[in-house]
C-alpha cells in the first residue's frame, strides 16, 4: 500500500506503535542471531496447538512478535506503522494497545479452534499410540523436512507441530478497526494501482481470507483463520466499546 489521504499516520510516530515496532525489530533480530547459532526460536516462542507437546502458556502472547522471515515482518509492520499511528492518535496509548493484544489473542483462539475441528475429523483414523509417536517426533521428523507417508498421520502431524508465528492477526484487527474508523479513505495499493475506498478494501480481504481458509490449499502456509480472528474480535470489540458508551465515538 502506498498511502491513504491523511497526514494523521504521519508526523510524529505515536508511543505504542513505535515500541512496537522496536520490539518486532528486536524479537526478529534475535531469531535471526540464535538461527546462527542452531537455536530456533520460533520453536519456543511460536504458538502450538494447546494439545500439542511444546504448547506453553507464553506462546500466546510471544507469537505476536515472532516473524517467518524479512517480508512477513516487513509487511506487517508497515502496515502497523500506516494504519496503526492513526488509530493510536485518536484512540490514546492504552486503548490501542488493549486493542492490539485482544484482537491478537482473537486470532490465536480461532485459528486454533479450526485447528481442533480438523484435529477431531482426523481421530477416527489414528491409534493412540500413533497420536502419542506424533506428538513426541513429528517436530523432529518435520525439522528434517520430512513427514509421515501416510496422508492423515502426516495432516496431524502439520497441525500438532507447525507453530503460528507473526503479528498479522493483530495486524488485520487493525485494518478492520480503520476501515470502520475511516470509510471512505481511499487506499492506493502497489498491486492494484486504483484508488479504493478503506471499506471496500477492508471487506474485500476479508472474504478472500475466508474463501482462502475454506479452500485449504496443499502447501499453502497462511493461518488465514488467523487473518479473521483477528478483524472478528476487532468487530466485536469495537462494537462493545461503542455500545458501553452509547454513542459511535472512537475516542478515550
Amino acid at each position: 500500500m502506498r498511502g491513504f489521504q491523511s497526514s494523521s499516520a504521519f508526523g510524529n510516530m505515536p508511543e505504542v506503535v513505535k515500541n512496537l515496532l522496536i520490539i518486532n525489530g528486536l524479537f526478529f533480530l534475535a531469531t535471526v542471531a540464535m538461527e546462527a547459532q542452531s537455536v530456533d526460536l520460533s520453536r519456543m516462542l511460536g504458538a502450538f496447538y494447546w494439545e500439542s507437546e511444546h504448547f506453553r502458556v507464553w506462546q500466546i502472547v510471544t507469537h505476536m512478535f515472532m516473524h517467518g522471515g524479512f517480508m512477513h515482518i516487513f509487511f506487517n509492520m508497515f502496515a502497523l506503522w500506516m494504519f496503526g499511528s492513526a488509530i493510536e492518535k485518536i484512540w490514546g496509548a492504552k486503548k490501542f494497545l488493549t486493542y492490539y493484544l485482544i484482537t491478537g489473542f482473537g486470532a490465536f483462539i480461532l485459528h486454533y479452534a479450526i485447528v481442533a475441528f480438523q484435529v477431531q475429523q482426523l481421530m477416527p483414523d489414528v491409534s493412540p499410540e500413533m497420536l502419542q509417536d506424533i506428538k513426541v517426533n513429528g517436530l523432529d521428523i518435520l525439522m528434517r523436512n520430512q513427514n509421515y507417508t501416510n496422508p492423515t498421520f502426516a495432516k496431524l502431524n502439520l497441525l500438532y507441530n507447525i507453530p503460528v508465528v507473526g503479528a498479522s492477526g493483530a495486524v488485520f484487527g487493525i485494518l478492520l478497526a480503520f476501515g470502520m474508523m475511516f470509510p471512505d479513505t481511499r487506499l492506493m495499493l502497489l498491486f492494484f494501482p486504483v484508488p479504493i475506498k478503506a471499506k471496500y478494501f477492508v471487506i474485500g480481504y476479508g472474504a478472500i481470507e475466508l474463501f482462502s481458509g475454506i479452500a485449504n490449499r496443499p502447501g499453502d502456509n497462511v493461518a488465514h483463520f488467523a487473518h479473521l480472528g483477528g478483524m472478528l474480535f476487532g468487530f466485536i470489540l469495537i462494537k462493545y466499546w461503542n455500545m458501553n458508551k452509547g454513542n459511535s465515538s472512537y475516542g478515550n
